[in-house]
């Protein structure tokens, strides 16, 4: 079963993240930041990953740490639910049209993480959101589940579509890597023979 179910405390949040890779797209996710639950939503409906997260943090200072933490749990999750990452594909990609905005995500599921986020956002906010705040969750994810991980806007004015364009296509390239290769099933994918 590739699933996993982290809890991380501090004093700044208190979060339960639980995952299955081979879901459906299920999801359930409340961290008090509504348009951050929205982008969770996408990631696990497009990634086909059920997803539940529940985080509660320091939204009265802000909620740069609810964001960043449940980036952190959710990575730590993702790196549990893969193992010694044996038979999945350990590459995707996508380029992601969404109304005015295109994104590109390349992801390797290395065990080397790295960000390159290149999403240059025009507006500071989206509502009430730090569009800053979506880098700073790839870059938790990226740092905490292992994963080599570039976003780039190729074209996009409005920030809420660049953002939801963003995850979107994380997903779909996260989709696609955590697959299991079918001509490859027993085997680890890196010619080192470990990940």
């Amino acid at each position: 079963m590739r699933t996993a179910k982290i809890s991380r405390k501090t004093a700044e949040t208190d979060i339960e993240v639980e995952i299955d890779l081979d879901g459906t797209g299920s999801y359930d996710n409340k961290t008090g930041v509504g348009f951050f639950d929205h982008m969770l939503d996408q990631l696990s409906r497009h990634a086909l990953i059920d997803m539940k997260i529940r985080t509660e943090g320091d939204l009265h200072i802000d909620d740069h740490h609810t964001v960043e933490d449940t980036g952190i749990a959710l990575g730590q999750a993702l790196r549990q639910a893969l193992g010694d990452k044996r038979g999945i594909r350990r590459y995707g990609e996508c380029h992601l049209a969404m109304d005015d905005a295109q994104v590109r995500c390349a992801l390797d599921l290395s065990g080397r993480p790295f960000l390159i986020c290149n999403l240059d956002f025009r507006a500071p906010k989206i509502g009430s959101f730090d569009t800053e705040l979506v880098q700073e969750f790839f870059q938790a994810l990226a740092t905490h589940g292992g994963i080599t991980l570039h976003v780039d806007r190729i074209h996009g004015h409005n920030a809420h579509h660049v953002a939801e364009a963003a995850f979107k296509a994380v997903a779909r390239a996260l989709r696609h890597a955590v697959e299991p290769d079918p001509r490859r099933s027993d085997a680890i994918p890196s010619t080192k023979g470990a990940l």
